[in-house]
């Protein structure tokens, strides 16, 4: 008879929180996310109650609002922390961000970096290359939303007020954080500009956001890959706040207030509801271009030093060398076996694609 062999068992891995065992990736990431989250809130709860003056320029009325900013705050904290722990997001962001801030980048190209953030950020001239229409849409919701911004959230905030001069008007005064900056007829026309900056706001973004609502139900290919939450509900929300909005202008000035009270709770709904949905749906990729403007300023700086990248097939120019090899640096932590396939232009990955299937896949067809 043998002799029965001795087995070995490996001891199990000691289970989550024992002292000395790393936590989790994805619980470290979390428990990040949820601090920054929690310390950009509370910057801009002290942010709040020191602009309004210790609230006491803090209209009451507009509470809801700024509760939704403080979740929205909360929400963009987070989730841009748990997307730059993700290594291609990580590298995008110390690239972008470090050209952004980069003084020799400013020494070689003192324009560019202007010229970018109004071509790339403000005028979008690469969504011009796509479609003229979708451009202008897309135009038309950026500066529409970016108008709303600027006035809503400082007011909403307590951080300006408007205050009459003799308690019935015409005369205003604009104060910030306390300070008179501005006085103006309410009956002239910057007066009227000035009370009726959110109706503009809306006037420019029906238009936009109806276009790509219209787009998304018409066209083949977007209907395709489309996901209600995700690409339908952030303009439904736009044309609802922006329709309510109008629509409470025209109820003081024509209805002498009738429905005001259900509009203004409709409006109030719909906003709220959109702020705090921001940082989870697509509107988030408004947080992440900057950091895209900066790559691009990354890749300008270095073609000015003639730093490009030639295929190794045929010779013809891929991109800048800082930028083939950051690719390949991303694509290796994510540990995809491919990185060589960046050092290829287009057409050249095509042909040897092409020639992988001819000989080991098409040969077996015989």
């Amino acid at each position: 008879m043998s002799e029965p062999t001795e087995v070995i068992a490996e001891a199990p891995p000691p289970p989550p929180g024992v002292p000395g065992t790393p936590p989790p990736a994805g619980r470290s990431v979390t428990a990040r996310a949820t601090l920054a989250g929690v310390v950009v809130s509370l910057l801009l709860i002290a942010a709040i109650v020191l602009g309004s003056r210790l609230l006491r320029d803090f209209d009451s009325a507009l509470l809801p609002y700024a509760v939704a900013t403080v979740f929205l705050a909360f929400g963009v904290a987070y989730r841009y922390t748990v997307w730059v722990s993700a290594p291609g997001a990580r590298r995008l962001f110390k690239r972008g961000f470090g050209s952004f801030f980069s003084a020799a980048n400013f020494k070689k190209a003192p324009t560019a970096l202007p010229r970018m953030i109004a071509t790339y950020l403000g005028f979008q001239k690469f969504l011009g290359a796509r479609s003229r229409g979708r451009w202008a849409a897309h135009q038309l919701i950026f500066w529409g939303c970016l108008l709303a911004a600027a006035i809503t959230f400082p007011l909403t905030w307590g951080w300006f007020t408007f205050t009459s001069d003799s308690g019935a008007g015409p005369g205003y005064a604009m104060r910030v954080w306390g300070f008179k900056v501005l006085g103006f007829d309410s009956l002239s026309v910057l007066g009227w500009l000035m009370f009726h900056g959110l109706d503009i706001a809306a006037v420019l973004v029906i238009p936009g956001a109806s276009y790509f609502l219209w787009r998304r139900m018409k066209d083949r290919g977007a209907i395709t890959g489309q996901r209600f939450a995700y690409d339908l509900l952030p303009l439904i929300c736009l044309i609802v706040i922006s329709v309510t909005g109008l629509l409470l202008t025209f109820s003081s000035i024509f209805l002498h207030g009738g429905g005001y009270e259900f509009l203004a709770i409709l409006h109030m709904v719909s906003v709220v509801f959109t702020l705090i949905y921001i940082p989870f749906g697509k509107f988030f990729h408004i947080v992440q271009r900057p950091a895209a403007v900066g790559m691009q300023l990354f890749k300008y700086t270095a073609r000015q030093d003639e730093q490009v990248f030639a295929c190794k097939r045929c010779g013809e120019p891929v991109d800048t060398a800082p930028y083939v090899e950051n690719l390949r640096g991303t694509m290796k932590d994510l540990k995809l076996d491919f990185d060589a396939w960046a050092e290829y232009c287009p057409r050249c990955k095509r042909v040897l694609r092409g020639n992988a299937y001819l000989t080991h896949v098409k040969k077996g067809f015989k």
